[in-house]
């Protein structure tokens, strides 16, 4: 292929993103999968004219969608990615200054949690012809940075296109990175808004279309030898599933090595759905948010295989749970970064479902020690039986967190997607909620930003549009972002969004009465202009439910009552018969907690004070710090000292 076409730089960058194709095995699909932009000063009359014209020239080929807020463009982006497994994201593109600065909490996101998102902001002029300009910085000791070198610290790649020759190495770097499992994040490309509109002689190679096949890498012999000679030799073996195995496809692969082992999986946040809830060796969530059954049996574990989790402190309860002296972490990860974590002695580098078919022919008929086996089994059966109680209905007035999850999984269907990301709702999910499907349990806690719920939540629909998306969601959440009900609304993309109602931050209340803090500064109320603080006043007359009704969203309001829960779980169902987006709006007692997993979460106690709960607070801590341990993993038998 030979030639040039004429074109503007952001002309050339959108029919460039409109042919870039992911290839994954046997998937193929588009590794952009449209543009999700806002468009004002600095990228309306670049990427906004070049997304019109591509769209009157080949309508479909690059989709634009709109967005009420620029971090929201970028967790639509993000769910959509989870859903795909990866091998697909979107577009966003913001415009100088505020809009462009908008997207830093979704690229920190993205980054956090491994994802996807192609962020395209833009940038004041290179020329600097019109120098300063509306919402240009000024920095005296450096005049070159601008808004969008914010992004650096938080993104996985990131260059600014300062002349229009540099687009092509920079658009090519860009999607290596995009589509690198190991490497994948926030990729930024900077765009002056002069050299958007900037004319550029494009090759036609440049503008083909392109494939990029995700890596798979293998593992290499000496360390799965290593690590499957471990687990062979291990009494109480234990592993756990990350968001890797669901990105590898690796849930069948799991599944097969479990089944043939006896080993018992517990799961992280992003890795709930590798196994269903009900299979003999799942034992549910691990960690500080995890379950009685995955914990205890952690506690004794002698050899832990993590497969595709980046062993976060909420994993690793802090580095409490695993309390087995000289316990040895099997770590396979496609990340070096991650499979090297924690003094692991026995990183597998390599691709989930690659390395866990390896270690399943490497341990071709091991079997678990029978005790190790029975004593997973009972705990499974205790924690299952401690869930039941957790989310039947009780009756109360104002039901508990666990009642009303409870609810939703009554009316839910084992193919919907449960989308949630911050607050006391994370834990409670992962403790309880009981995922029938890989991709039905959609938690964003890498970064756990509020606000995610409803934006990511899109993403999903998006992805998904054959499944319903439950979105449940905090007061606290919902306040910080819910505008893109508007989106839901103006594409007809429907939403089951459950509004629990806490007058506050439920999780950080309680968080803040364990510290000592005493609930301080987490309730909604009116200030006191005597006492000077929110403690002590009523709660404010805000309804939620009207502003959701403002936006054109169908709204049902559960009433409290001792048939709240039946009530809330008609309603679900009437949501999901719909094809609107419903809001669902209930009220819940925020002291009624899930039931207790045995695991802790390092948060540091004020070391001196005046206030007696703070003191007893901080004896609690200093007690409950002597599980800690400096370093997790160990040396493997054999090893020389």
């Amino acid at each position: 292929m030979s030639g040039f076409r004429t074109m503007t730089v952001a002309q050339a960058l959108m029919t460039f993103l409109a042919n870039q194709w992911t290839v994954d095995g046997q998937e193929r699909e588009r590794t952009i999968a449209g543009v999700l932009g806002i468009f004002g000063h600095g990228n309306v009359a670049g990427v906004g004219q070049a997304v019109q014209q591509l769209h009157a020239e080949a309508p479909g080929l690059l989709p634009y969608h709109q967005a009420r807020n620029e971090q929201a463009m970028v967790h639509q982006a993000v769910g959509w990615a989870r859903m795909r497994r990866r091998r697909s994201t979107w577009a966003a593109a913001a415009s100088v200054g505020p809009g462009a600065a908008n997207m830093l909490t979704g690229a920190a996101l993205a980054t956090a949690n491994r994802l996807p998102a192609l962020l395209l902001p833009s940038d004041v002029f290179a020329t600097r012809v019109a120098d300063p300009v509306l919402q240009q910085l000024e920095q005296p000791h450096d005049p070159g940075i601008q808004v969008t070198d914010a992004f650096r610290p938080l993104s996985r790649f990131f260059d600014r296109v300062q002349r229009p020759e540099q687009l092509f190495s920079i658009a090519l770097g860009a999607m290596r990175v995009l589509t690198d499992p190991a490497e994948t994040g926030a990729v930024v490309i900077a765009l002056p808004e002069d050299v958007q509109a900037e004319r550029l002689e494009v090759p036609e190679e440049f503008l083909a279309p392109r494939e990029w096949h995700l890596r798979r890498p293998l593992p290499e012999r000496g360390p799965l030898e290593r690590a499957a000679a471990a687990i062979g030799g291990a009494r109480r073996p234990l592993l756990v599933a990350g968001g890797g195995v669901l990105y590898s496809g690796a849930e069948d692969a799991l599944r097969r090595l479990a089944e043939a082992t006896g080993i018992p999986v517990a799961t992280t946040q992003a890795g709930g759905g590798s196994l269903p809830w009900d299979h003999p060796q799942y034992l549910g969530g691990i960690g500080a948010t995890g379950t009685t059954a995955a914990n205890r049996i952690a506690r004794d574990a002698d050899v832990v295989i993590g497969v595709g989790t980046r062993w976060s402190d909420f994993t690793t309860a802090s580095r409490t749970v695993f309390q087995q002296d000289g316990v040895v972490f099997v770590n396979v990860n496609v990340a070096p970064v991650d499979a090297l974590k924690h003094g692991s002695p026995l990183p597998v580098v390599a691709d989930a479902r690659e390395a866990l078919e390896a270690l399943a022919a490497a341990l071709a008929g091991h079997r678990v020690p029978a005790e190790h086996a029975e004593r997973a089994a009972a705990e499974k059966r205790s924690w299952d039986s401690r869930v039941d109680a957790a989310l039947a209905p009780t009756g109360a007035t104002t039901p508990g967190q666990p009642e009303i999850i409870g609810a939703v999984q009554a009316a839910s269907d084992p193919r919907d997607v449960v989308v949630q990301a911050a607050g006391s709702l994370p834990g409670d999910l992962h403790k309880l909620w009981r995922v029938r499907d890989p991709l039905g349990y959609h938690v964003e806690y890498a970064f756990s930003c509020m606000g995610y719920e409803i934006a990511g939540g899109l993403g999903v629909r998006r992805a998904a549009p054959d499944r319903d998306v439950l979105v449940l969601v905090g007061d606290g959440s919902y306040l910080m972002l819910h505008t893109e009900l508007v989106t839901a609304v103006a594409e007809g993309l429907k939403l089951v969004v459950v509004l629990v109602q806490n007058h506050g931050y439920a999780s950080i209340g309680h968080l803040s009465e364990t510290v000592g803090s005493e609930r301080f500064g987490t309730a909604y109320r009116y200030r006191d202009p005597e006492s000077l603080d929110f403690e002590h006043r009523g709660p404010l007359p805000v309804d939620l439910a009207a502003n959701a009704r403002s936006y054109g969203v169908d709204v049902i309001e559960v009433r409290p009552g001792p048939d709240a829960i039946r009530d809330l779980t008609a309603a679900v169902r009437t949501a999901k018969a719909s094809d609107r987006t419903t809001l669902i709006h209930v009220t819940a007692d925020p002291r009624v907690y899930a039931p207790d997993g045995g695991g802790w979460w390092d948060v540091p106690v004020a070391a001196v004070s005046t206030l007696p709960a703070t003191r007893a607070a901080r004896t609690t801590y200093e007690e409950d710090r002597r599980a800690q341990k400096p370093l997790l993993g160990g040396r493997p038998e054999g090893a020389q000292a």
